[in-house]
């Protein structure tokens, strides 16, 4: 097989994993390839280094051969579709030549399991290490970690990657356990785990050797099973509690050909994984805990984003006096943001803060009016009951434009 076959077969197997992506990527789909006017190269991915950055990568499989039958995965080993493999050396040399070309920064590299987890965590390792030994690589490497892999292996992938991963897939292990029966909850967590203390040694003793300098993510797919956004928030907070990850990708699940009939026929909304999203950023930046967006199990909504949503349910705390509220409940009126809320602050030092302001700083005061007072302005508290406000803020459709001839 020719390279650029490979190539087309394992980039498009690679697109259904989201952990290097950021949450704005295009929508993968199960059924076809980038059509007309598509704006993306043949396996290139868009992620985001630890200064901000955003990066082309190439997003590969090293094979699309597995052992393994997890049922949502279109490359299970019980899938007809097309299979492909890469040598690490293969590898080396596309991800050189697309990096000359300036096509990317970068590499983002999974794999099927093949032979074994040791096996094909070797294979992931010799690519890296190939990289950064005999070709001076100084790019941007993501490398997926197999769980069932041993420790020294995972910790010497972190010596040579920037960042390393470890989908858990499956927010349950009862859900692991049916759809991925020869994954372990238990072997995930011990791979987080092992990279987590990589991380610490670092941290703890500056002389020691670099360890992905850019921390370990993971997967979590939505709608695979019938687990709700209350237990999907929980698990990442508590994976972000003790493993200290520094992102939770959010997938919705795309149904495959010929799925097997243990999973979903449709897939989910896919407004239901951006507002795990939305709701996940609340978790890591706003110091919100998965309790406060939750009362019990259930579903994030869907027509309004969490933050609204908390505070319709919270209407004890508003609206805030900007002039004298603290930071932290400032950040949480909906509209405004950390930035936004930091400028506040900075200048109610030197004057009282005005309604006129928070238009210069582009708030958006369609949510936010009912929720904060200034020194000219207070909301008309009569036209601010939850539910009105709930129909007056909620998201609607954009409506679609009408074609030339009808």
């Amino acid at each position: 097989m020719q390279l650029i076959e490979k190539l087309s077969i394992l980039a498009d197997a690679a697109k259904y994993d989201a952990s290097c992506a950021s949450s704005g990527a295009p929508k993968r789909s199960s059924e076809g390839k980038a059509g007309l006017g598509s704006t993306d190269g043949m396996g290139i991915c868009h992620s985001y280094t630890p200064d901000g950055r955003c990066v082309s990568l190439l997003k590969v499989l090293l094979t699309n051969f597995c052992l393994y039958d997890c049922q949502y995965c279109v490359n299970r080993r019980s899938s007809d579709v097309p299979r492909a493999r890469f040598s690490p050396e293969e590898v080396v040399t596309l991800t050189l030549d697309f990096y000359k070309r300036n096509c990317v920064s970068g590499l983002f590299l999974s794999s099927g399991i093949i032979r074994s987890a040791d096996y094909t965590m070797e294979q992931l390792v010799r690519v890296a290490k190939l990289l950064r030994e005999e070709h001076d690589f100084r790019g941007y490497i993501h490398l997926k970690t197999i769980p069932d892999a041993d420790p020294a292996l995972i910790a010497e992938a972190g010596r040579y990657a920037d960042r390393l991963s470890v989908n858990i897939e499956l927010p349950t292990e009862a859900s692991l356990n049916t759809l991925a029966p020869e994954k372990q909850i238990v072997t995930i967590k011990q791979a987080m785990q092992t990279i987590y203390t990589g991380e610490q040694t670092v941290f703890n003793e500056p002389r020691a050797p670099r360890f992905a300098p850019a921390g370990q993510s993971t997967q979590m797919i939505v709608g695979a099973d019938d687990t709700d956004d209350s237990t999907i928030l929980h698990g990442a907070e508590a994976l972000y509690g003790n493993f200290k990850l520094r992102r939770v990708y959010y997938s919705a699940f795309s149904p495959i050909p010929n799925s097997p009939k243990s999973v979903p026929l449709a897939a989910p909304p896919l407004m239901r994984e951006h507002r795990l999203y939305q709701a996940d950023f609340l978790l890591r930046s706003y110091g919100f805990s998965a309790n406060e967006l939750f009362e019990g199990p259930g579903h994030l909504a869907l027509d309004i984003d969490p933050k609204l949503a908390w505070a319709l349910e919270h209407r004890e705390v508003f609206p805030l006096d900007l002039n004298r509220a603290e930071p932290t409940l400032i950040a949480r009126i909906p509209g405004i943001g950390l930035r936004t809320t930091q400028r506040l602050v900075d200048l109610r030092r030197e004057r009282k803060i005005r309604f006129e302001d928070l238009a210069r700083m582009r708030c958006v005061l369609a949510k936010a009016k009912p929720f904060f007072i200034t020194s000219d302005y207070h909301p008309q508290q009569a036209d601010s009951t939850s539910m009105l406000l709930r129909e007056q803020l909620r998201d609607r459709p954009q409506p679609q434009q009408m074609g030339l001839w009808g």
